[in-house]
């Protein structure tokens, strides 16, 4: 339900604005991608009356594009190799810098991590306002390739958005944080940077995190339309009643007239109940 409520924001702004609604699947760890899950996430798109623009687009396929993109900034000294485990650094709240002047433990596997120098990086979220970190920081050096091989999201995601004319970007709150960390890299890699608007992310009634596991998370499509006006609602749209006998294409029409990002709720969390 947390993925269909961001999908559904992010829809409704580029239907509302004439835009193209694109679709990318990001599945660059092969081994931990379940059989069938890309097919699952299109037919329930379908299924809750999402139409997309264009070829979607695979991650899996454009790793040569991301590893360009890698090379580029290591001829510019701006990477380093680093032998650190997850579990060395499961008490640091950011990145060290142990592994700057070289991998501390030899012939051990490497991530490759771009260097982050101090400053502040600000943008204009268009629903959580002004936001602003210092990615030194907040996080230290980050990763760009994984000690098994595997790019990392953030260099990733900003190589697709720019190939592919992305101008405005809806997601989850929960990614806030990361945006700072995209801005940091489109500078260096001379990218444009897009426009951001993030949502609250949905949580449970008990202000968990939403879990598999429950009821409340599972969608189904044979009852789209009460499910997409429950998400209108927490949009901060206001349905009316005779929607609830409209069909699902009349809903989307309405919503996508009623759309704007300003009646968003502006929490970075959002509890179903609510």
């Amino acid at each position: 339900m947390g993925s269909l409520y961001a999908a559904a924001a992010s829809f409704l702004d580029a239907r509302a604005h004439g835009g193209r609604w694109l679709l990318r699947i990001e599945d660059l760890d092969r081994q931990r991608e379940q059989a069938g899950a890309a097919q699952g996430i299109l037919r329930t798109l379908e299924g809750f009356g999402f139409e997309w623009d264009g070829e979607i687009v695979h991650q899996h396929e454009r790793v040569a594009h991301y590893a360009a993109a890698l090379a580029s900034l290591q001829a510019r000294h701006l990477t380093f190799e680093c032998s650190c485990s997850r579990l060395q650094l499961e008490d640091a709240s950011r990145y060290p810098g142990t592994c700057r002047a070289g991998p501390r433990i030899a012939g051990a596997p490497t991530a490759t991590r771009l260097r982050i120098e101090p400053g502040a990086i600000q943008f204009r979220d268009r629903i959580q306002g002004v936001f602003r970190q210092d990615v030194a920081a907040a996080a230290g050096d980050i990763i760009l390739k994984r000690r098994d091989g595997v790019i990392a999201y953030v260099l990733a995601v900003v190589i697709d958005d720019a190939a592919q004319g992305v101008t405005h970007i809806v997601r989850g709150a929960d990614l806030l944080d990361n945006t700072p960390r995209q801005n940091y890299l489109q500078q260096l890699l001379g990218l444009p940077v897009p426009h951001y608007a993030h949502v609250p992310v949905l949580i449970e009634a008990d202000g968990g995190k939403l879990a598999k596991s429950r009821r409340s998370v599972r969608v189904n499509a044979d009852s789209a339309l009460p499910q997409i006006l429950s998400l209108f609602c927490k949009l901060g749209l206001q349905p009316p009643e005779s929607l609830a006998s409209a069909t699902l294409a009349e809903a989307w029409q309405w919503a996508i007239g009623e759309w704007h990002v300003g009646r968003v709720p502006k929490r970075l969390t959002l509890r179903l109940t609510d």
